[in-house]
């Protein structure tokens, strides 16, 4: 992971668009609205009960038949790809979609209407720095049964790829590939969803396709057509009449791209691995791509970068001044020889704390806790981070002297490896909810050599002296 010098995005404005949903048919509203720092992509369905909220989430992905569909808590979003790829080739990074359906509008089945959205609603810079997952190893994932593949490998920027093959003549093999985001708008974005003939009669069949018409989707002709099945498609489509095309596709539409499908892929990959959750700095090349294997691609992705942020380690120039020392620490800490384990704090606000301490073989506990091979005991490494959380829980009264912070809960710790002498400890505690009623609730980190050495969960009460002495 890299948080780099580019900063954070989200729109200026809200705006929004009306249109019909592809697979109810129903007319559906649906606002981009500005978000915060941090906040990502999610979408809120505003016609339910509670209006609830579903984040842009691969681990919220439960079916890929004709799109990538979220469910969260029994509530769904149908469709999602289109609209996430708009705002990632628009490099916009935190958006709140407003739905009062569960699908948006499939507008033409490109994304161009939704860039369009956006541009309007303006573009403007936020103060926190973009993460970034920049791709060091090659990673793939595969599909025996489509014979579907994907796999990233490291570059300067991101790039995708695509090669579409779906065995037919009149579609044939397609490639597209884009170099660059910023030529997501004039290159992709107007690429329109496609179908066979024979998946549309299936869908008609089986009502599955209510807001489809030849506006919004290519349909490629893969099959003898029959007067039969021309009738069915004129009815379904509302149209006065229906032909084939010379170049395979049915009337009333006109091939933005020679390999507009090829295109569209590539536009299906980049909204589905939207879902990461962060920026992607590397080279995606998909054989085959499809709304499985991209999701299931970008599970294993977002897995990765999952243990990577757990694994990051903080880093702090240790020469410069600390923001406490260890005498003002002694000031609100009640903690004295041999049991104050924080040596800094590095850096302190509303949410989180950096703390440190260096190990060294004059600790009193490693006269008993292995003399022959030194380790710091895990318990003393969470008492570390406990107080340096302390510190965090009394930075937000007064007058810290009169209060102390005690163990309530102590959850999912997890040593990783050993602390040994001569060894660095940066504790990071954060936040994991507000501080409520003097209840402390903070996920906490210890780092050791550049990796991760301890991580635990801990609850905490702030208790003013004088009340406990009454006790």
């Amino acid at each position: 992971m890299s948080n780099q010098a580019a900063k954070q995005r989200t729109i200026a404005n809200e705006v929004s668009l009306r249109g019909v949903g592809l697979h109810t048919g129903k007319e559906v509203t649906m606002t981009f609205k500005p978000a915060p720092e941090n906040f990502g992509y999610a979408f809120k369905r505003i016609d339910l009960e509670g209006q609830p909220v579903i984040e842009a989430d691969a681990n919220y992905v439960v079916n890929t038949q004709r799109g990538t569909n979220l469910e969260k808590n029994g509530v769904k979003i149908q469709t999602s790809e289109h609209v996430l790829a708009a705002l990632v080739g628009l490099e916009v990074d935190n958006v709140l979609i407003e739905l009062d359906a569960s699908e948006p509008p499939i507008m033409d089945g490109s994304s161009k209407f939704f860039i369009q959205a956006i541009k309007e609603a303006g573009v403007v810079e936020q103060k926190a720095d973009r993460e970034e997952f920049i791709v060091n190893d090659v990673i793939s994932y595969s599909d025996e049964e489509s014979g579907s593949e994907i796999t990233i490998i490291p570059a300067d920027e991101y790039q995708v790829t695509t090669m579409v093959d779906f065995g037919t003549k009149v579609l044939g093999t397609q490639n597209a590939t884009l170099k660059k985001l910023s030529d997501f708008e004039s290159e992709i974005s107007n690429a329109r969803t496609f179908s066979f003939l024979h998946e549309i009669e299936t869908l008609l069949e089986h009502g599955l396709i209510k807001g489809g018409d030849l506006n919004n989707a290519i349909v490629y002709v893969d099959k003898e057509l029959s007067q039969e099945t021309m009738e069915k498609l004129r009815v379904a489509f509302k149209k006065d009449s229906i032909s084939v095309k010379p170049n395979g596709i049915l009337d009333n539409l006109t091939l933005h791209h020679p390999n507009e499908a090829a295109r569209h892929k590539l536009l299906d990959v980049i909204g589905d691995l939207a879902l990461v959750g962060c920026r992607i700095r590397g080279k995606v090349i998909a054989n085959k791509p499809g709304h499985y294997v991209n999701t299931q691609f970008a599970k294993k992705l977002s897995k990765i970068i999952r243990i990577e942020r757990r694994n990051k380690v903080p880093k702090y120039d240790l020469n410069q001044p600390p923001l406490m020392d260890i005498n003002q620490i002694m000031k609100i800490l009640p903690h004295r020889f041999p049991f104050l384990l924080v040596d800094r704090i590095i850096e302190l606000s509303n949410n989180h704390v950096v703390g440190m301490k260096n190990v060294t073989m004059n600790e009193p506990f490693f006269q008993g806790h292995f003399p022959g091979a030194p380790i710091m005991p895990g318990v003393l490494q969470v008492e570390a981070l406990a107080q340096t959380g302390g510190i965090l829980a009394l930075s937000t009264v007064p007058d810290p002297e009169n209060y102390l912070t005690y163990f309530m809960k102590i959850d999912n710790v997890k040593f990783k490896q050993q602390v040994i002498p001569g060894d660095t400890l940066i504790f990071k505690m954060e936040l994991i909810s507000p501080i409520r009623r003097g209840i402390c609730h903070m996920q906490a980190y210890a780092y050791a050599n550049g990796k991760l050495a301890t991580e635990a969960e801990l609850m905490a009460q702030i208790v003013k002296v004088k009340d406990q002495t009454k006790e």
